[in-house]
């Protein structure tokens, strides 16, 4: 993967992604870690703006500290520290739906311009192009989660006027139950009171023709659209050397 020179640092657009994905978690205080670029953000935003924040695994761990990036929601490392560690069916019963999760973290195969989600088939539900893992919890996460959050690498494949299937609900008028943040290889979204998706920034090295061309319709821009802050040294290091130096995630 190239590296966008800015500065005196060098970062790939899964670390520009990530970073920005973390930021949106200041202040937050219990999240629903989903696996891939999620896991890293929600990890990284504990080592820096979030260093209160109580991680839970869809495996039945809460308040997890893991030892180690964790390579799956069924890694032992995620136990390390638990507050807690219990069945799935306590975890989603007693905690998420009892209201007491923050943001919901997930990824996205497509995604509409009202947040609805897809992440279980390209193409007809009963012949696909493509069958994807499906649903998991991320149903359950986009309808009981206080805020939901997706990050997910933007394309005219993945940026659709209509998604082929809905796995988890997007915002409506009077109903904003879908994510809050989008964050992109070339964007962060927020979403205004009717539910639409808005370019908040943009990422260094980008533009709105580059935002237009990988979307199917036309994105709202914010009146004051500004420019990501690109990752800054502390970020890049816990990145490559404490959170993944294998480069896993990163690539």
């Amino acid at each position: 993967m190239s590296e966008i020179v800015h500065g005196h640092a060098g970062y790939t657009p899964n670390e520009m992604m990530i970073a920005a994905a973390a930021r949106e978690l200041a202040g937050q205080r219990v999240c629903f870690v989903g696996i891939g670029l999620p896991n890293m953000a929600v990890n990284l935003a504990l080592h820096t703006v979030a260093p209160d924040l109580e991680l839970i695994y869809e495996a039945g761990a809460y308040g997890a500290q893991p030892a180690r990036l964790p390579l799956s929601i069924g890694d032992p490392c995620i136990v390390t520290g638990s507050l807690a560690v219990m069945s799935q069916l306590d975890l989603f019963g007693l905690y998420l739906q009892g209201g007491l999760v923050d943001v919901g973290f997930l990824g996205a195969a497509q995604i509409d311009r009202f947040g609805n989600i897809n992440s279980t088939v390209i193409g007809d539900y009963e012949t696909p192009r493509v069958r994807l893992p499906g649903s998991g919890g991320a149903n359950e996460i986009a309808l009981h989660s206080h805020q939901v959050f997706v990050v997910m690498r933007q394309s005219r494949r993945s940026f659709v006027n209509e998604i082929d299937f809905r796995t988890s609900p997007g915002n409506s008028p009077g109903h904003p139950r879908g994510p809050s943040v989008v964050v992109t290889d070339l964007g962060v979204y927020h979403f205004d009171d009717d539910g639409e998706m808005r370019l908040d920034t943009i990422h260094p090295g980008h533009t709105l023709d580059d935002v237009h061309s990988a979307m199917e319709w036309q994105v709202r821009v914010a009146a004051d659209l500004g420019e990501t802050p690109p990752p800054s040294d502390e970020e890049l290091h816990l990145m490559r050397e404490v959170l993944d130096p294998e480069r896993r995630y990163l690539g």
